[in-house]
């Protein structure tokens, strides 16, 4: 009886369209990725150092991208940053037709994350502000959701860091999933691509916390704006806002080109391979017998 309750609700409920179905594992995926990434850092701030470092807030990121792919992977390939879907569709592995519905996913997630964010700790945030949100001064809490620049960083070298950060993000990414090369073991890309986000963590956050995602820096930021916060979101370190958005989409298609040219044009084909293997063997052969 359970059974075929199951398979009557699956007919009713189960979506028939694939870009439909990809549209809620990308939703779902980033949500998830902000609900533990933005999480931790919350838990840091809030608390005032005593229940978190930079240390959680690296594994609580690493362990929300790795989560996000366990659970989109096998429906939309958990790109849950536009950044890497721009890549793919540069690299022609995502038509550019669904692409917009995965950003839109993306977005709408992130700032689905930050919500959930908020309600968790609002009484903490209420608590820590004394019910005053700033984005500035000693009890900023905007930084919880989305990055701000450190006093030493330019504009300039602040797009650059975006565009090294992404573009190590996607090189490593297309490393991974690279089947003529190592890869990783089947299931345990996730985990994988997740060290790759604690990699750039502890090598390229001085300067900015590495947001190298726009759906994950700009969908919090948006939600700050209409929480409380205000435009200076927007405003504030010199209209930092559209770095961490433009910076990592340059990264992206810079980090899939660099992989493309460097590594993937030069995989040996199938029968190529083969063909070098058999004159190896036969070179082998008349030499052991002359």
């Amino acid at each position: 009886m359970e059974i075929e309750n199951k398979r009557k609700l699956k007919e009713r409920c189960a979506l028939r369209r694939n870009i439909a179905k990809e549209f809620l594992a990308e939703f779902l995926g980033t949500f998830v990725l902000i609900l533990f990434g933005c999480g931790s850092v919350a838990q840091t701030v809030l608390s005032r150092g005593t229940q978190g470092e930079l240390l959680t807030i690296h594994i609580g990121f690493t362990l929300g991208v790795m989560m996000a792919v366990y659970i989109a992977g096998g429906v939309s390939g958990a790109h849950v940053n536009p950044a890497v879907s721009l890549a793919m569709v540069v690299l022609g592995r995502l038509k550019v037709a669904k692409f917009p519905v995965y950003v839109l996913a993306q977005f709408l997630g992130a700032f689905a994350g930050a919500t959930a964010v908020f309600g968790m700790y609002y009484d903490a945030f209420m608590d820590y502000s004394g019910g005053v949100l700033t984005v500035t001064g000693s009890n900023a809490t905007a930084n919880i959701f989305a990055s701000y620049p450190a006093k030493h960083l330019s504009i300039l070298n602040g797009f650059v860091d975006q565009v090294i950060g992404t573009g190590s993000l996607v090189m490593c990414i297309l490393a991974i999933l690279d089947g003529k090369n190592i890869g990783a073991p089947r299931g345990m890309e996730p985990l994988v691509i997740g060290l790759i986000i604690m990699a750039i963590g502890v090598s390229m956050g001085l300067n900015c916390g590495y947001p190298i995602n726009p759906a994950r820096d700009l969908g919090p930021r948006l939600f700050t704006a209409v929480a409380g916060w205000g435009r200076e979101v927007f405003s504030a370190a010199g209209h930092w806002w559209w770095i961490p958005v433009v910076g990592p989409m340059v990264g992206g298609v810079v980090g899939a080109v660099v992989y493309l040219l460097f590594i993937e044009l030069h995989h040996t084909e199938p029968e190529k391979h083969q063909e070098e293997e058999n004159n190896v063997k036969d070179k082998y052969e008349i030499i052991t017998m002359s």
